[in-house]
């Protein structure tokens, strides 16, 4: 169980696609639109869950392409909340909750995020501590995974918060979330090489 909520600590708390947007958004359009998105990333992420445990994925995963249909679905949507995050603008426009990324964008990310369900994949299938009920098991890591999972994302929102709560002046809150842009766009392009080895190699395979 300590193995687990370690994997659970290491893979949630470095920078990623969730994490880095929900700084974003924070630091662009302040706590509402924030926790409204993190709401829809914890959505997400739960669904991907489910969707791993019960076995649909692995049963998914046997459409030829599916996996490179996500991972270009997922690195197009991220370069769009990028430049969402990156025009979010000056403080003046803090108040327009509504020009938000909301509860459906990060919904929307955990389901086209490859990474949401090999992580998952690799939670669930490994690490197990209660061998003589796969069910009980299931049900202790869920809850592991949200006691982590909620406070960190929530963790990283409140970076983006406190940039929020700066007042900077228009000029610096441009930079601010241009820096935060650019941060999820290094991922962007981190995961599109990975992507395009992974498709080289299962070009080379066939």
């Amino acid at each position: 169980m300590l193995a687990f909520a370690s994997a659970v600590l290491f893979l949630i708390i470095t920078p990623g696609p969730g994490v880095l947007s929900a700084a974003g958004v924070g630091a662009g359009y302040g706590f509402g639109p924030g926790a409204r998105y993190i709401g829809g990333l914890w959505f997400g992420n739960l669904m991907v869950g489910l969707i791993v445990i019960s076995g649909l994925w692995a049963l998914l995963l046997a459409i030829p392409g599916l996996r490179l249909v996500l991972g270009i679905a997922s690195l197009a949507y991220l370069g769009y909340l990028s430049f969402r995050i990156a025009s979010a603008g000056s403080s003046i426009r803090f108040g327009r909750a509504t020009n938000a990324p909301g509860f459906g964008s990060g919904t929307l990310l955990q389901f086209i995020n490859p990474k949401a369900y090999a992580v998952n994949t690799f939670l669930f299938s490994n690490f197990a501590f209660y061998p003589s009920s796969w069910l009980f098991e299931v049900g202790i890591k869920l809850l592991i995974l949200n006691a982590i999972w909620i406070p960190i994302h929530f963790a990283w929102l409140q970076v983006g918060i406190v940039l929020h709560r700066l007042e900077l002046q228009p000029s610096r809150q441009r930079m601010v979330n241009f820096a935060m842009a650019a941060s999820l766009a290094v991922v962007v392009l981190i995961a599109a090489w990975e992507l395009a080895v992974d498709s080289l190699a299962i070009g080379v395979g066939s």
